[in-house]
């Protein structure tokens, strides 16, 4: 261990530490707060407070000047020294499978934005919204990527907080209505697939062929598509078209989906959002105001528009 990460294990670190996760909220050339309020804050003495803040320049985490009776003003401030010294540690975020290049974009625009915010970021994939919400629940990882209308609900169940929503067209580019060539939405007796692993999908089929008594649930997932059509097995599903370009063959047929409510769920459906624990408002806080999401929109559309080679 160096010298000042020895001195990171004595009262005055640990309050170094603390002040740290404080200080990634505050911009250069904004005013401090008063010592006394870090104090009161931390639950230290003006001293203690003083000492942290001296260690802290002495890491070249912070660099701060006083102007008389304006108070004290930070000059400068590296993130990424002061996310280290904050004990928050890497943050895990859980996303779906990067089948679609729409979702390496997104992985690619998450990476750099957080990284340049001064959070060191990882990602895990996971197939199945409900597989990334119970992570998180379970404190697996400290955030997840879903879409705009399964994060509402999740937000209505659970103690957790929307980070980000990210826009139209940024989870998902459009869901259709996908039909074994020789069907119609109307046919009697229609097989209609369901992935009940994506809560998104099975809401939106659900929706389509709301009132339908007749329709007979067929489970799949969006690799057996193709094999379930071409063999019969299926008539009928809503489908994400990312998933799906490319892998269904010529006798199935993509129409736009019908009522208006079915759209406003597909709409919501394509947004994404960042979902992390209410309980690690510490590490959400000391992101959120300094995310830049247009950096992963931009990123994200030259991976789509393939001018940018993924990178996550």
């Amino acid at each position: 261990m160096t010298g000042f990460d020895e001195r990171l294990l004595t009262r005055n670190g640990l309050a170094a530490r603390q002040l740290a996760v404080l200080l990634l909220n505050h911009e250069p050339d904004t005013r401090l707060p008063r010592v006394r309020d870090f104090a009161v804050e931390l639950g230290v003495g003006n001293g203690t407070v003083q000492a942290a803040l001296q260690l802290l320049e002495n890491a070249q985490a912070i660099e701060t000047t006083a102007r008389g009776h304006l108070g004290t003003f930070l000059v400068r401030s590296d993130r990424s020294i002061l996310w280290r010294l904050s004990g928050l540690g890497t943050l895990l975020a859980a996303m779906p499978l990067p089948y679609s290049r729409r979702y390496e974009g997104l992985a690619t625009g998450l990476r750099s934005a957080f990284e340049a915010a001064g959070a060191p970021f990882a990602i895990t994939f996971m197939r199945g919204a409900g597989a990334r919400t119970t992570a998180l629940l379970e404190g697996k990882v400290d955030l997840v990527v879903l879409s705009r209308f399964a994060a509402d609900r999740l937000i209505e169940e659970h103690p957790v907080e929307l980070v980000a929503d990210l826009g139209p067209a940024t989870y998902v580019g459009a869901h259709g209505l996908l039909l074994r060539h020789g069907t119609t939405p109307g046919t009697p007796g229609l097989r209609v697939a369901v992935d009940h692993a994506s809560e998104d999908q099975r809401m939106l089929a659900e929706r389509a062929f709301a009132g339908r008594a007749d329709i007979k649930w067929v489970e799949a997932s969006y690799m057996q598509l193709r094999e379930l059509f071409e063999h019969g097995l299926a008539d009928a599903t809503v489908w994400n078209l990312d998933e799906v370009q490319g892998r269904l063959g010529p006798g199935v047929d993509v129409l736009p989906l019908g009522d208006e409510v079915t759209r406003d769920l597909a709409l919501r459906n394509s947004r994404a959002a960042i979902i992390g624990r209410t309980e690690g408002a510490k590490a959400l806080g000391a992101v959120r105001d300094s995310l830049d999401l247009s950096v992963v929109t931009t990123l994200q559309s030259e991976v789509l528009n393939g001018e940018r080679t993924p990178s996550y």
